[in-house]
């Protein structure tokens, strides 16, 4: 059994009633794809007619159009249109991570005679496609979507039989103290996921020519951040440190979402110049990518818990080629060491015992 939520959004017509707009959202994307309103239909399996119809009540309620059309270039969206396109795209990013975690719960109250996988783990692409594998395999799995310093101390607290976070690699290990608070070599074993590279979402061909890290102290340069105790912030805040930026002067600062995913759609959306986060998510919304740092994501659990059946089983699936293959498919990830133990020394340095 496996629950899926959807964010859905719709808009309350001049008659007070609640119209849903994902019909809409599909018949204007393939728009953009198309350029033909009769081809968008037929792939919505609309006809023309009503695609039509629905289009012009649409703009009725909007009162401004969605469409224009162009002498030997066919149909195109109105700035309106592309404005309904990302804002859904943002909601998507935003919500499913929590709506995850919302389906997730309900499946391990409906299924609770039988023993879950509990997983806490800050979100990202190689643990999405973790969680679908372990899915498709019906190992009965509850997770769990916070940020890396929550999900190691819920560890810590029983409330999770896996904990995800990530440490950079190099340098900035010294990130590792914010993490073992809550970790202690002699109870915990840590196992890789992944190692993925972090950097600069930036527009499609870099209109404001942004370098680096230098450029959010120009006035000209929207950026927005991740939330506080993300793993990801705290690297930040530590590529600003090297770079002796103050965060006091970087403009929308505190502007933050919650996901890799969520911070592009942002910057895909031109509601910001520049984010950071990782490449897969930069990729996915068609936005440049300057790579910064490397970094691991590794999983945490109670070492005497390691010959349990559900943790054996999925320290199995990562090690598996076909897994490793799926990681290794996601832009700016490598999964050549995935589900294989790390030693505290190797993961966090000189970190241990500080």
């Amino acid at each position: 059994m496996s629950f899926e939520i959807r964010p859905e959004w719709s808009l309350k017509n001049r008659k007070g009633a609640a119209v849903s707009l994902p019909l809409l959202l599909q018949l204007l994307a393939a728009i953009r794809n198309d350029g033909s309103i009769s081809s968008a239909a037929a792939s919505a399996k609309l006809s023309y007619r009503h695609a039509w119809g629905m289009l012009r009540d649409f703009e009725r309620e909007f009162a401004a159009p969605l469409l224009e059309k162009t002498r030997g270039r066919g149909t195109s969206l109105t700035p309106l249109a592309e404005k309904l396109i990302w804002a859904d795209k943002r909601i998507t990013a935003r919500l499913t991570p929590i709506l995850e975690s919302f389906a997730s719960e309900l499946e391990a109250i409906l299924t609770r005679e039988l023993t879950a996988l509990r997983i806490t783990a800050s979100h990202g692409f190689a643990v999405d496609a973790l969680i679908k594998r372990l899915n498709l395999d019906h190992t009965p799995v509850e997770i769990n979507y916070r940020s890396s310093l929550e999900a190691v101390a819920a560890l810590s607290h029983d409330e999770c039989d896996l904990a995800g976070f990530h440490v950079p690699v190099g340098e900035f290990r010294q990130a590792a103290r914010h993490y073992l608070k809550w970790l202690d070599p002699a109870q915990h074993t840590l196992i890789h996921l992944a190692c993925r590279t972090q950097g600069l979402f930036i527009a499609r061909g870099n209109p404001k020519k942004i370098q680096g890290l230098k450029d959010l102290l120009r006035n000209d340069v929207r950026f927005v951040n991740r939330q506080t105790g993300s793993g990801t912030k705290i690297l930040l805040e530590m590529l600003l440190a090297r770079e002796k930026i103050s965060t006091k002067k970087i403009s929308d600062y505190d502007s933050t979402e919650y996901t890799h995913a969520a911070v592009a759609a942002y910057v895909a959306s031109n509601m910001a110049d520049m984010g950071f986060g990782v490449e897969t998510a930069a990729r996915r919304f068609d936005l440049d990518f300057i790579p910064i740092a490397r970094e691991n994501y590794l999983f945490a659990c109670k070492t005497s818990a390691l010959d349990q059946s559900l943790l054996k089983s999925v320290c199995h699936l990562m090690q598996s080629a076909s897994f490793r293959s799926t990681v290794d498919a996601l832009a700016g990830y490598e999964g050549a060491q995935s589900g294989l133990i790390v030693s505290f020394e190797d993961a966090f340095a000189k970190s241990v015992g500080a």
